[in-house]
């Protein structure tokens, strides 16, 4: 795919359509958040926080695919191949991609040293036995939560992927192509920072709550807390971005400028 340079009324970031599509999907990860929240107890919650980025990494695509490419003249046309990489936000994707990074740590690390509760149903609880005393914990996101955030992280990214790789080859102004990607990337940073924010928080919930966790448990919530604010930081600053395209804010800019 060819670098051509299209003249266009209006990027297609700026289209009611592709804003409504993700105020919507938004609106509805909220709703599924609050609803599954109050399930099982307490434990929905785990599966609240990814289902509400899931639903924002919806919004976002459907907005691409609602909005049609720009048409007009041809200014110009290059032979250098437009690449993903060349349109997404370097220092932000490469912070969400360590959150990613540790958010798979963590499940993995948790689900080896979870255990069943008292239903017997596993990797819910976390069990530790100290000075002839058994002590156990939930909920306590094993492979019983784990999984589940996984799966959404991996229907995150490949979505976000391939919506990315649609962005860059489609007919369309650079800086369309620009807002555009790093919508997608800040849909799939709200996946990213939401679970891991769910999963750090409830470990360190449970871990807190435990005395023999000893050292290890001290240890382990050092690590927890501060990935636990990042990703507290990092959601709504993602969420903020899906919201509030930079195209339009770029445009406010302009005309408070001009005036």
């Amino acid at each position: 795919m060819t670098d051509l340079d299209m003249t266009v009324p209006a990027t297609a970031s700026r289209a009611p359509a592709d804003r409504y599509a993700r105020w919507t999907g938004v609106a509805t990860g909220a709703l599924a958040a609050c609803w599954l929240s109050t399930l099982g107890h307490g434990d929905g919650v785990l599966y609240a926080i990814p289902a509400f980025g899931l639903c924002a990494v919806a919004g976002v695509l459907a907005g691409d695919t609602l909005t049609a490419p720009g048409r007009g003249a041809v200014r110009t046309a290059a032979l250098a191949p437009r690449r993903v990489r060349d349109y997404v936000p370097p220092r932000t994707t490469l912070l969400l991609i360590v959150l990613a990074v540790a958010l798979v740590a963590l499940l993995a690390a948790a689900g080896s040293v979870a255990s069943p509760d008292d239903l017997g149903r596993a990797g819910r609880e976390l069990t530790l036995t100290c000075r002839g005393m058994t002590e156990g914990h939930g909920p306590w996101p094993g492979f019983s939560y784990g999984l589940p955030m996984l799966a959404s992280l991996a229907v995150a990214t490949g979505g976000c992927g391939w919506s990315l790789r649609r962005i860059a080859t489609r007919p369309g102004d650079e800086q369309s192509r620009r807002d555009r990607s790093l919508a997608i990337v800040a849909a799939w940073g709200v996946v990213v920072s939401t679970s891991l924010l769910g999963a750090a928080t409830t470990a360190s919930g449970a871990l807190t709550d435990m005395t023999c966790d000893g050292t290890a448990g001290t240890m382990a919530n050092a690590l927890l807390l501060p990935l636990a604010l990042v990703s507290l930081v990092t959601a709504p600053w993602m969420l903020f971005t899906i919201c509030s395209p930079r195209a339009a804010r770029r445009r406010r800019t302009d005309r408070g400028a001009r005036r």
